[in-house]
């Protein structure tokens, strides 16, 4: 059977999650039933990388060993027939026989962007995170640069966390500024469970005046989730997806990408 990746965006808010479960109220159940649909076979997906309840996507990776031969173009329209509104594959691509979505990664991207205003948001509600402080740029991007590296990111890992290591690396964290917007941009080798999460409520305590920039050095050193701050919520957070070895030629960016409310 031949081996198929798909680049798949999804808005969260709805869904328990990536990963399947009993309910069926998660991104894989819906993806799986719809390509079922398409090929009217079961069909299996393993993906780059389980996003939580209320995170969302722009360019989850995920393969299949495709039963029945399709052109990528006929997979991405037969597929998101059966869709909803909310989740739709990206693009198509054939792959090596022993490609895997998850191990074959040489890193993942994470986003979240964050309000500043007096008010909550409304139209834009679950598709950013709101603080109502001000936040000082400068102090939170002193604050990133001590993350950035491979270090024992133990201070910032979910109790849940089954990760075998919490060492990871982190490769760049950039942050900016879009009107009332913040963006922050995560690069990585890999993430633990509410890494980022973790990390994100860290950096609006240091903008935000409550902490110094020094401060997360210390939070990092100690290796302990009980130091650090509260998990930011999940709203506004974005899996911007995985990389690859150029050679493959998969797509690492989606048009919902240049979309910033």
């Amino acid at each position: 059977m031949p081996r198929l990746a798909l680049g798949v965006s999804y808005r969260g808010a709805a869904y328990h999650g990536w990963q399947s479960q009993p309910g069926g109220q998660t991104v894989q159940d819906l993806l799986e039933a719809a390509l079922s649909c398409f090929v009217d076979q079961p069909v299996a997906t393993v993906c780059a990388g389980r996003t939580d309840a209320g995170v969302h996507a722009f360019n989850q990776v995920v393969h299949l060993d495709s039963p029945v031969e399709r052109p990528p173009f006929s997979w991405l329209r037969g597929t998101n027939r059966h869709l909803p509104p909310d989740i739709a594959l990206q693009w198509a691509m054939p792959v090596p026989d022993d490609f895997h979505a998850r191990f074959h990664a040489r890193g993942r991207r994470y986003r979240h962007l964050l309000l500043e205003s007096a008010m909550r948001p409304s139209l834009e509600a679950g598709a950013v995170g709101w603080i109502f402080r001000p936040l000082d740029g400068q102090a939170m991007r002193a604050a990133a640069a001590l993350l950035v590296g491979e270090h024992d990111f133990s201070s910032f890992r979910s109790s849940a966390c089954q990760a075998r290591s919490p060492v990871k690396t982190l490769r760049s964290i950039t942050i900016g500024r879009h009107g009332a917007y913040w963006r922050f941009d995560f690069d990585g080798s890999a993430f633990l469970h509410h890494m980022v999460r973790n990390i994100m409520g860290c950096l609006v305590a240091v903008g935000s005046g409550r902490q110094s920039p020094g401060w997360l050095g210390d939070v990092l050193a100690a290796r302990n989730r009980d130091v650090a701050a509260p998990t930011l919520a999940a709203a506004g957070l974005y899996f911007a997806g995985p990389y690859y070895d150029a050679a493959l030629g998969l797509p690492e960016h989606t048009p919902a990408m240049d979309w910033l409310p």
